[in-house]
């Protein structure tokens, strides 16, 4: 495979990591947004039970100390193209720069698990509606 196309699909999964982060910091933003502002469809069981798996697949992951998958996979493609992990084009730069923070993993378990609560509190005060059962 060109180098070219292992970058390519690096930036693709880079790509898919941020719209993941987007769906679930953007979502509980809805979520709560929505809570204020009338929107039902911020109530839809599917749309809640997806952002709940979400995060909660986020929150396990920084427990047990575990690198995101997508982020194992992008910077193998680096790797394998023979390009610094941190280098590349504008757009991995970018999307980099809003991903990738230093800080002890400590933090981002606290983070992520602050986060979690409040997607988990959402279900409360923003609860989902029941799926309509066809007979």
């Amino acid at each position: 495979m060109s180098p070219q196309l292992l970058l390519l699909l690096a930036d693709a999964i880079l790509f898919i990591h941020v719209l993941f982060v987007a769906f679930v910091v953007l979502g509980l933003v809805a979520i709560y947004a929505g809570y204020f502002l009338g929107w039902r469809w911020v109530r839809n069981s599917f749309f809640r039970i997806t952002h709940l798996c979400a995060i909660v697949y986020v929150v396990v992951q920084s427990w047990l100390g575990m690198v995101c998958p997508l982020t194992i996979w992008e910077m193998a493609l680096r790797a394998k193209a023979g390009v610094d992990t941190y280098g590349g084009s504008f757009i991995q730069y970018w999307l980099h720069n809003l991903l990738y923070f230093t800080a002890p993993e400590w933090v981002f378990m606290l983070v992520y698990t602050l986060f979690g609560s409040l997607v988990v509190a959402s279900w409360f005060v923003v609860r989902p509606r029941p799926r309509p059962r066809h007979h």
